[in-house]
This record gives structure tokens, sequence and C-alpha cells, in this order.
């Protein structure tokens, strides 16, 4: 199998670390596998569409979802670092308003898998990083939705310091309280 899997603290947010190959030419390892990361994860969802992202130091993207067609999403880091948080925002989940946090880098090869329900958002901790994501459905724009980064309800330890750098949606986004949250 290219890789294993490891559940975080929200069960279903899923880490997976690939079998890389490695020697002085290089490495190599496969980065994604439908039929071994279904074997493995017990996700048997169509990814549709494939992101890429360039953020400098200090920028923080999200917390992002749709809440009509909500994207299941597999993200991971081809240079830098980043801190990746997942919210849970199903109301009938166990879990439901609890976060979890992982560092993701280009070094370690790992990936998140995000299901479908949570909000999505990272902080760029290196000088700058390129960030890959792959969806299970498409991007919707009026149904997407964001949740405030700094929510204190959520409480976010974010592993930075100062403010970050944010889009207008994310500096405008909605606090816990008043986000639109799944059945």
């Amino acid at each position: 199998m290219p890789y294993t899997v490891t559940p975080t603290a929200l069960p279903e947010v899923l880490i997976l670390e690939p079998k890389v190959f490695g020697d002085a030419r290089g490495f190599f390892f496969e980065s994604f596998n439908q039929r071994d990361f279904a074997e493995k994860t017990g996700v048997d969802l169509p990814f549709v569409q494939d992101n890429h992202s360039k953020s400098a130091q200090g920028v923080l993207r999200g917390l992002h979802y749709q809440i009509q067609n909500p994207q299941g999403k597999l993200v991971r880091v081809v240079q830098g670092q980043v801190f990746d948080a997942v919210v849970d925002l199903r109301q009938s989940s166990a879990t439901f308003g609890q976060w979890v946090g992982v560092y993701l880098d280009a070094q370690k090869h790992q990936q998140l898998w995000v299901p479908p329900g949570f909000a999505h958002g990272f902080v760029v901790l290196s000088e700058s990083a390129e960030f890959l994501y792959k969806t299970t459905d498409y991007w919707y724009p009026v149904h997407e939705r964001s949740l405030s980064w700094d929510d204190p309800t959520v409480g976010i330890v974010w592993p930075m310091t100062g403010q970050p750098l944010l889009a207008a949606k994310d500096a405008a986004a909605a606090s816990w309280a008043e986000a639109d949250k799944f059945s």
C-alpha cells in the first residue's frame, strides 16, 4: 500500500502518510490512487477538481466550507509549511464544534483528508507555501461560507504571533453563533 492512515482527534479527519522512495537522485511517491484511498480510508467519493494556491508567510486562508454541495478535501503542501485547522460543523456529530490542527510540510509529504461538513483553513508558517487540494464537489461561490478564524467559541490555537494576512471575505467571516451549520 502506498501510505498509512492515522485518525486525528476528529476521527473522520485523517492524516495520510505516503511511502516515499528516495535515493541520491531524489524521491518518488504515489500522491493519489483512488482504489487505495477508498480501501485505506473507507471513503469512496469522486474527486472532481484540483486546486493549487501559493501564499506568503502569515497568510491565513479560511475557515472555508460550502453549505450546499459540501466539499471533501484532500490537502497537501508541496513547498513550505502550514498549520492546517479543521472544524466540525455537523450538528448531528458527536464532535460538533470541535477542531483539530495539523502541521503539513513539503518534507514529510503528508496529506490531510477533510470530509464534507467541516470548515477548513490554514496559516503559512514558512516564507511561502504552495498548497494543493483535491475536492469532491465543484466550487460554488453562492454556497461558500467562512467561519471566523479567531472565534473564541471555537478557540483554535494558531501557532503565530500578531495578526495574519486575510482576504476581505475572511476578515468579514461569520462568528460561530452566526455561521451556517450542517444538520
